[in-house]
């Protein structure tokens, strides 16, 4: 049984995620957590403009989140009721990223499923603030689903890598359940100017190989210095329709979630990203 976590600020961009993971985990079994962490919200509410008021308003943003989750979750019943699933709602004055790692470990969340904006929707962000911190600080991997994205079948799935990193199995776990589900092919591709691995990276390779043992997969090298125009131009010529990426320091991820080379992944906007933490998780 998978274990997810579905952080929402009940925007359409995060009903989207909800109604993608949804869909997409239709033949699992899992138990669903939907998260509103709402001390942002309180801060920033127009009606908190003195100390006098705080208890109050404090009251009605956590009334307001209650409501919202139990209006949420029966319209989840409506949409998508599987006997396969279990849902549970969680209202809480804390800061998203705090509230998702403390349920992730509390709960054993497998995966962390969002939108990649929220509420502000702008068109030049590719992710939203709160999806940013989520990627980078919540030590659980993150399925991260494009504004009005439907496409709940992948069929082709992008899986970069250099090969250096120690992988940990629970993470691939998850990328060879995703796969099997839709019978998914998954391209493991090393981007480089060489084709020689070192030992390390042979190690590392065969690791990945044995992991993702019964899925479809295709190992190849891409000459190219530049690792991010060889990741779109291979999303573009192979109709990849899902990315994964393990987020460590210095990593492919890492580098391409900062702003001065954001825009050259723009493909963030367009496809699902799977972000693998790579940490220890029991």
């Amino acid at each position: 049984m998978l274990s997810i976590l579905l952080p929402t600020d009940f925007s359409e961009n995060s009903k989207n995620a909800i109604n993608y993971a949804l869909e997409f985990f239709k033949y699992q079994k899992v138990q669903f957590y939907f998260m509103h962490a709402y001390r942002n919200e309180f801060y920033d509410h127009d009606e908190l403009v003195s100390r006098d008021v705080f208890d109050d308003v404090l009251e009605k943003v956590k009334t307001d989140s209650k409501n919202n989750l139990e209006k949420l979750l029966k319209e989840v019943n409506e949409i998508a009721p599987n006997p396969r699933y279990t849902y549970h709602s969680i209202s809480a004055n804390n800061s998203l990223v705090e509230e998702a790692n403390e349920i992730a470990d509390k709960h054993n969340i497998d995966l962390i499923v969002m939108g990649t904006k929220g509420k502000s929707n702008e068109r030049h962000i590719i992710f939203g603030s709160q999806t940013f911190q989520v990627l980078k600080y919540v030590d659980c991997p993150v399925l991260a689903i494009p504004s009005n994205y439907k496409n709940t079948q992948p069929k082709h799935i992008l899986f970069p890598t250099d090969y250096l990193i120690p992988y940990k199995r629970r993470e691939l776990k998850l990328l060879s359940v995703l796969a099997k589900s839709y019978r998914s092919k998954i391209d493991v591709m090393y981007v480089s100017t060489s084709n020689k691995l070192s030992i390390r990276q042979e190690d590392n390779k065969d690791f990945i190989k044995d992991a993702l043992i019964v899925n479809k997969v295709d190992f190849n090298i891409k000459n190219d210095k530049n690792v991010a125009d060889a990741i779109i131009s291979h999303i573009e010529e192979s109709d990849i329709d899902m990315i994964t990426m393990v987020n460590t320091q210095h990593s492919f991820l890492e580098d391409m979630l900062f702003p001065s080379t954001i825009d050259k992944v723009s493909f963030g906007l367009e496809i699902p990203l799977l972000a693998m933490q790579n940490t220890n998780r029991d």
